[in-house]
């Protein structure tokens, strides 16, 4: 069940038979990615096919998820054991499952030092950027002895759920440790499923020592999720969990929202880049392609107002595919999901940038911070040519962890605020409540609720 075993389960992949037969297909001969016309029924065919890729839609998998995480519920430690040894072909049991300061030691021994210190910067870099997201604490006193403020508290245990296997991003590891760290989370701890061996990737533990992680435990999938939400002998519950999956995960967390708090439900990553006719084509199809290759779900959509650059976009991609590792997940990215959209004018483009709401937007055009201000929905924001978006995976800092299938026009990227409460504080001296109280029992009165105005009226009658 970790995430490269997900292929199993990507169900809603259309091919030919879906977006390839609602939307003609019109690329040049030596191109690789169609070009449609932008129109109201082309955006509306676009976003429909995009919504379907939702792991809201994967409702086959419930039963299963379901079924583990009630398993792990009610038999703890045992059930996890017996479910890595299924999934992970691993024998977990209550000596092994806690990763070792000498694995950690290990694993820094196995990596290209080199490596190491790029995660050390890049991991400054996101400390530094989440740190400005910090709020204090704050109280309004007025002369009348009323007190209004908010309280602001770090929340006390993060769970991080990290993929396994080939998998493994030591990215996604710094980003969602280093903002809960930031807040002042008391604890925080990891699951990651192990290899059939019981060792975890390396990069994994070396991200995560230098994130500052509690504790690592390994454990996989939808029961290391049942694992964190519900608490076993090994493993405390934890009050919130974040980090990305595989379909199962996805689904675990969804089903345990509740009794924790989760990020988000991930889905599969995208990619918009909204360009004129000053944007390099090269820089275009080589930035649609860091997306396309995560997998065949992926999304890798060009809107633009130039036919010329649609045109030299599409070759260019066919030219960078036979020069890439992963071709042959891209071709079927781009094949389901990968468009370029030829927009009649830049109002347009930007409606139907504002309708997609793309997890990752690159502006490549002659005003790019001038387009940026109307652009309303969007994970993650890059500007210009040298603002490509691996620059935000790895390196600059904002989080990484961003809103899909949509979801940006309502959530935001992973950040610091995820990991903190905000209690209201309300204090009235008499006096202050005296000038108000008949306001407030008249209020509580029209919604039938005597016993809330009375709460209020017996401060201000005589004593019997």
């Amino acid at each position: 069940m970790e995430i490269e075993k997900e292929k199993d389960a990507n169900i809603g992949q259309r091919g030919e038979q879906g977006a390839q037969k609602d939307i003609k297909r019109n690329t040049p001969a030596a191109g690789a990615m169609r070009i449609v016309e932008l129109t109201g029924e082309t955006k509306k065919g676009i976003l429909e096919d995009l919504l379907k890729r939702s792991p809201n839609n994967y409702s086959q998998y419930e039963e299963t998820v379901n079924g583990i995480i009630s398993d792990v519920k009610t038999r703890g430690d045992q059930a996890l054991f017996e479910y890595t040894l299924k999934f992970d072909r691993f024998s977990l049991n209550a000596g092994n499952i806690k990763v070792t300061r000498q694995e950690i030691d290990e694993a820094y021994a196995k990596m290209d030092p080199e490596l190491v210190e790029v995660i050390r910067r890049s991991a400054e870099n996101i400390r530094a950027f989440h740190k400005k997201q910090l709020r204090n604490s704050w109280f309004d006193a007025r002369e009348d002895g009323t007190i209004l403020g908010m309280k602001i508290t770090p929340i006390t245990k993060a769970g991080v759920y990290v993929p396994g296997g080939k998998a493994a991003y030591p990215s996604s590891v710094l980003m969602n440790v280093i903002p809960a760290k930031v807040a002042g989370v008391g604890q925080i701890l990891m699951t990651t499923p192990p290899a059939a061996d019981g060792t975890v990737n390396p990069g994994t533990l070396v991200a995560a020592d230098i994130a500052g992680v509690d504790a690592i435990y390994k454990a996989g999938g939808a029961q290391a999720i049942a694992a964190m939400a519900f608490g076993t002998e090994s493993i405390p519950k934890v009050d919130k969990i974040t980090g990305p999956g595989n379909i199962f995960v996805a689904l675990a967390k969804k089903a345990v929202y509740g009794y924790v708090s989760i990020d988000s439900i991930a889905g599969p990553s995208e990619i918009l880049v909204l360009a004129d006719d000053t944007a390099d084509p090269g820089y275009v199809a080589a930035d649609l392609l860091s997306q396309a290759e995560h997998d065949e779900l992926a999304s890798a959509i060009l809107i633009t107002t130039s036919r010329k650059l649609a045109e030299q976009v599409s070759v260019r991609v066919g030219e960078y595919l036979k020069q890439l590792s992963r071709a042959e997940i891209i071709r079927k990215s781009l094949d389901n999901y990968g468009y370029i959209l030829l927009a009649e004018n830049m109002k347009d483009a930007l409606d139907a940038v504002n309708e997609i709401a793309s997890e990752h937007l690159e502006i490549l055009t002659a005003n790019p911070f001038e387009l940026m201000t109307k652009v309303r929905n969007a994970g993650a924001i890059f500007l210009g040519e040298y603002a490509s978006e691996p620059l935000g995976d790895y390196f600059a800092g904002p989080n990484h962890i961003l809103p899909t299938n949509g979801t940006a026009k309502f959530f935001s990227p992973v950040n610091v605020d995820d990991f903190i409460k905000k209690t209201s504080i309300i204090s009235y001296s008499r006096e202050a409540l005296e000038k108000v109280h008949k306001d407030i029992e008249k209020f509580a009165e029209s919604e039938g609720l005597t016993a809330h105005a009375n709460s209020i009226r017996v401060r201000f009658e005589e004593k019997r």
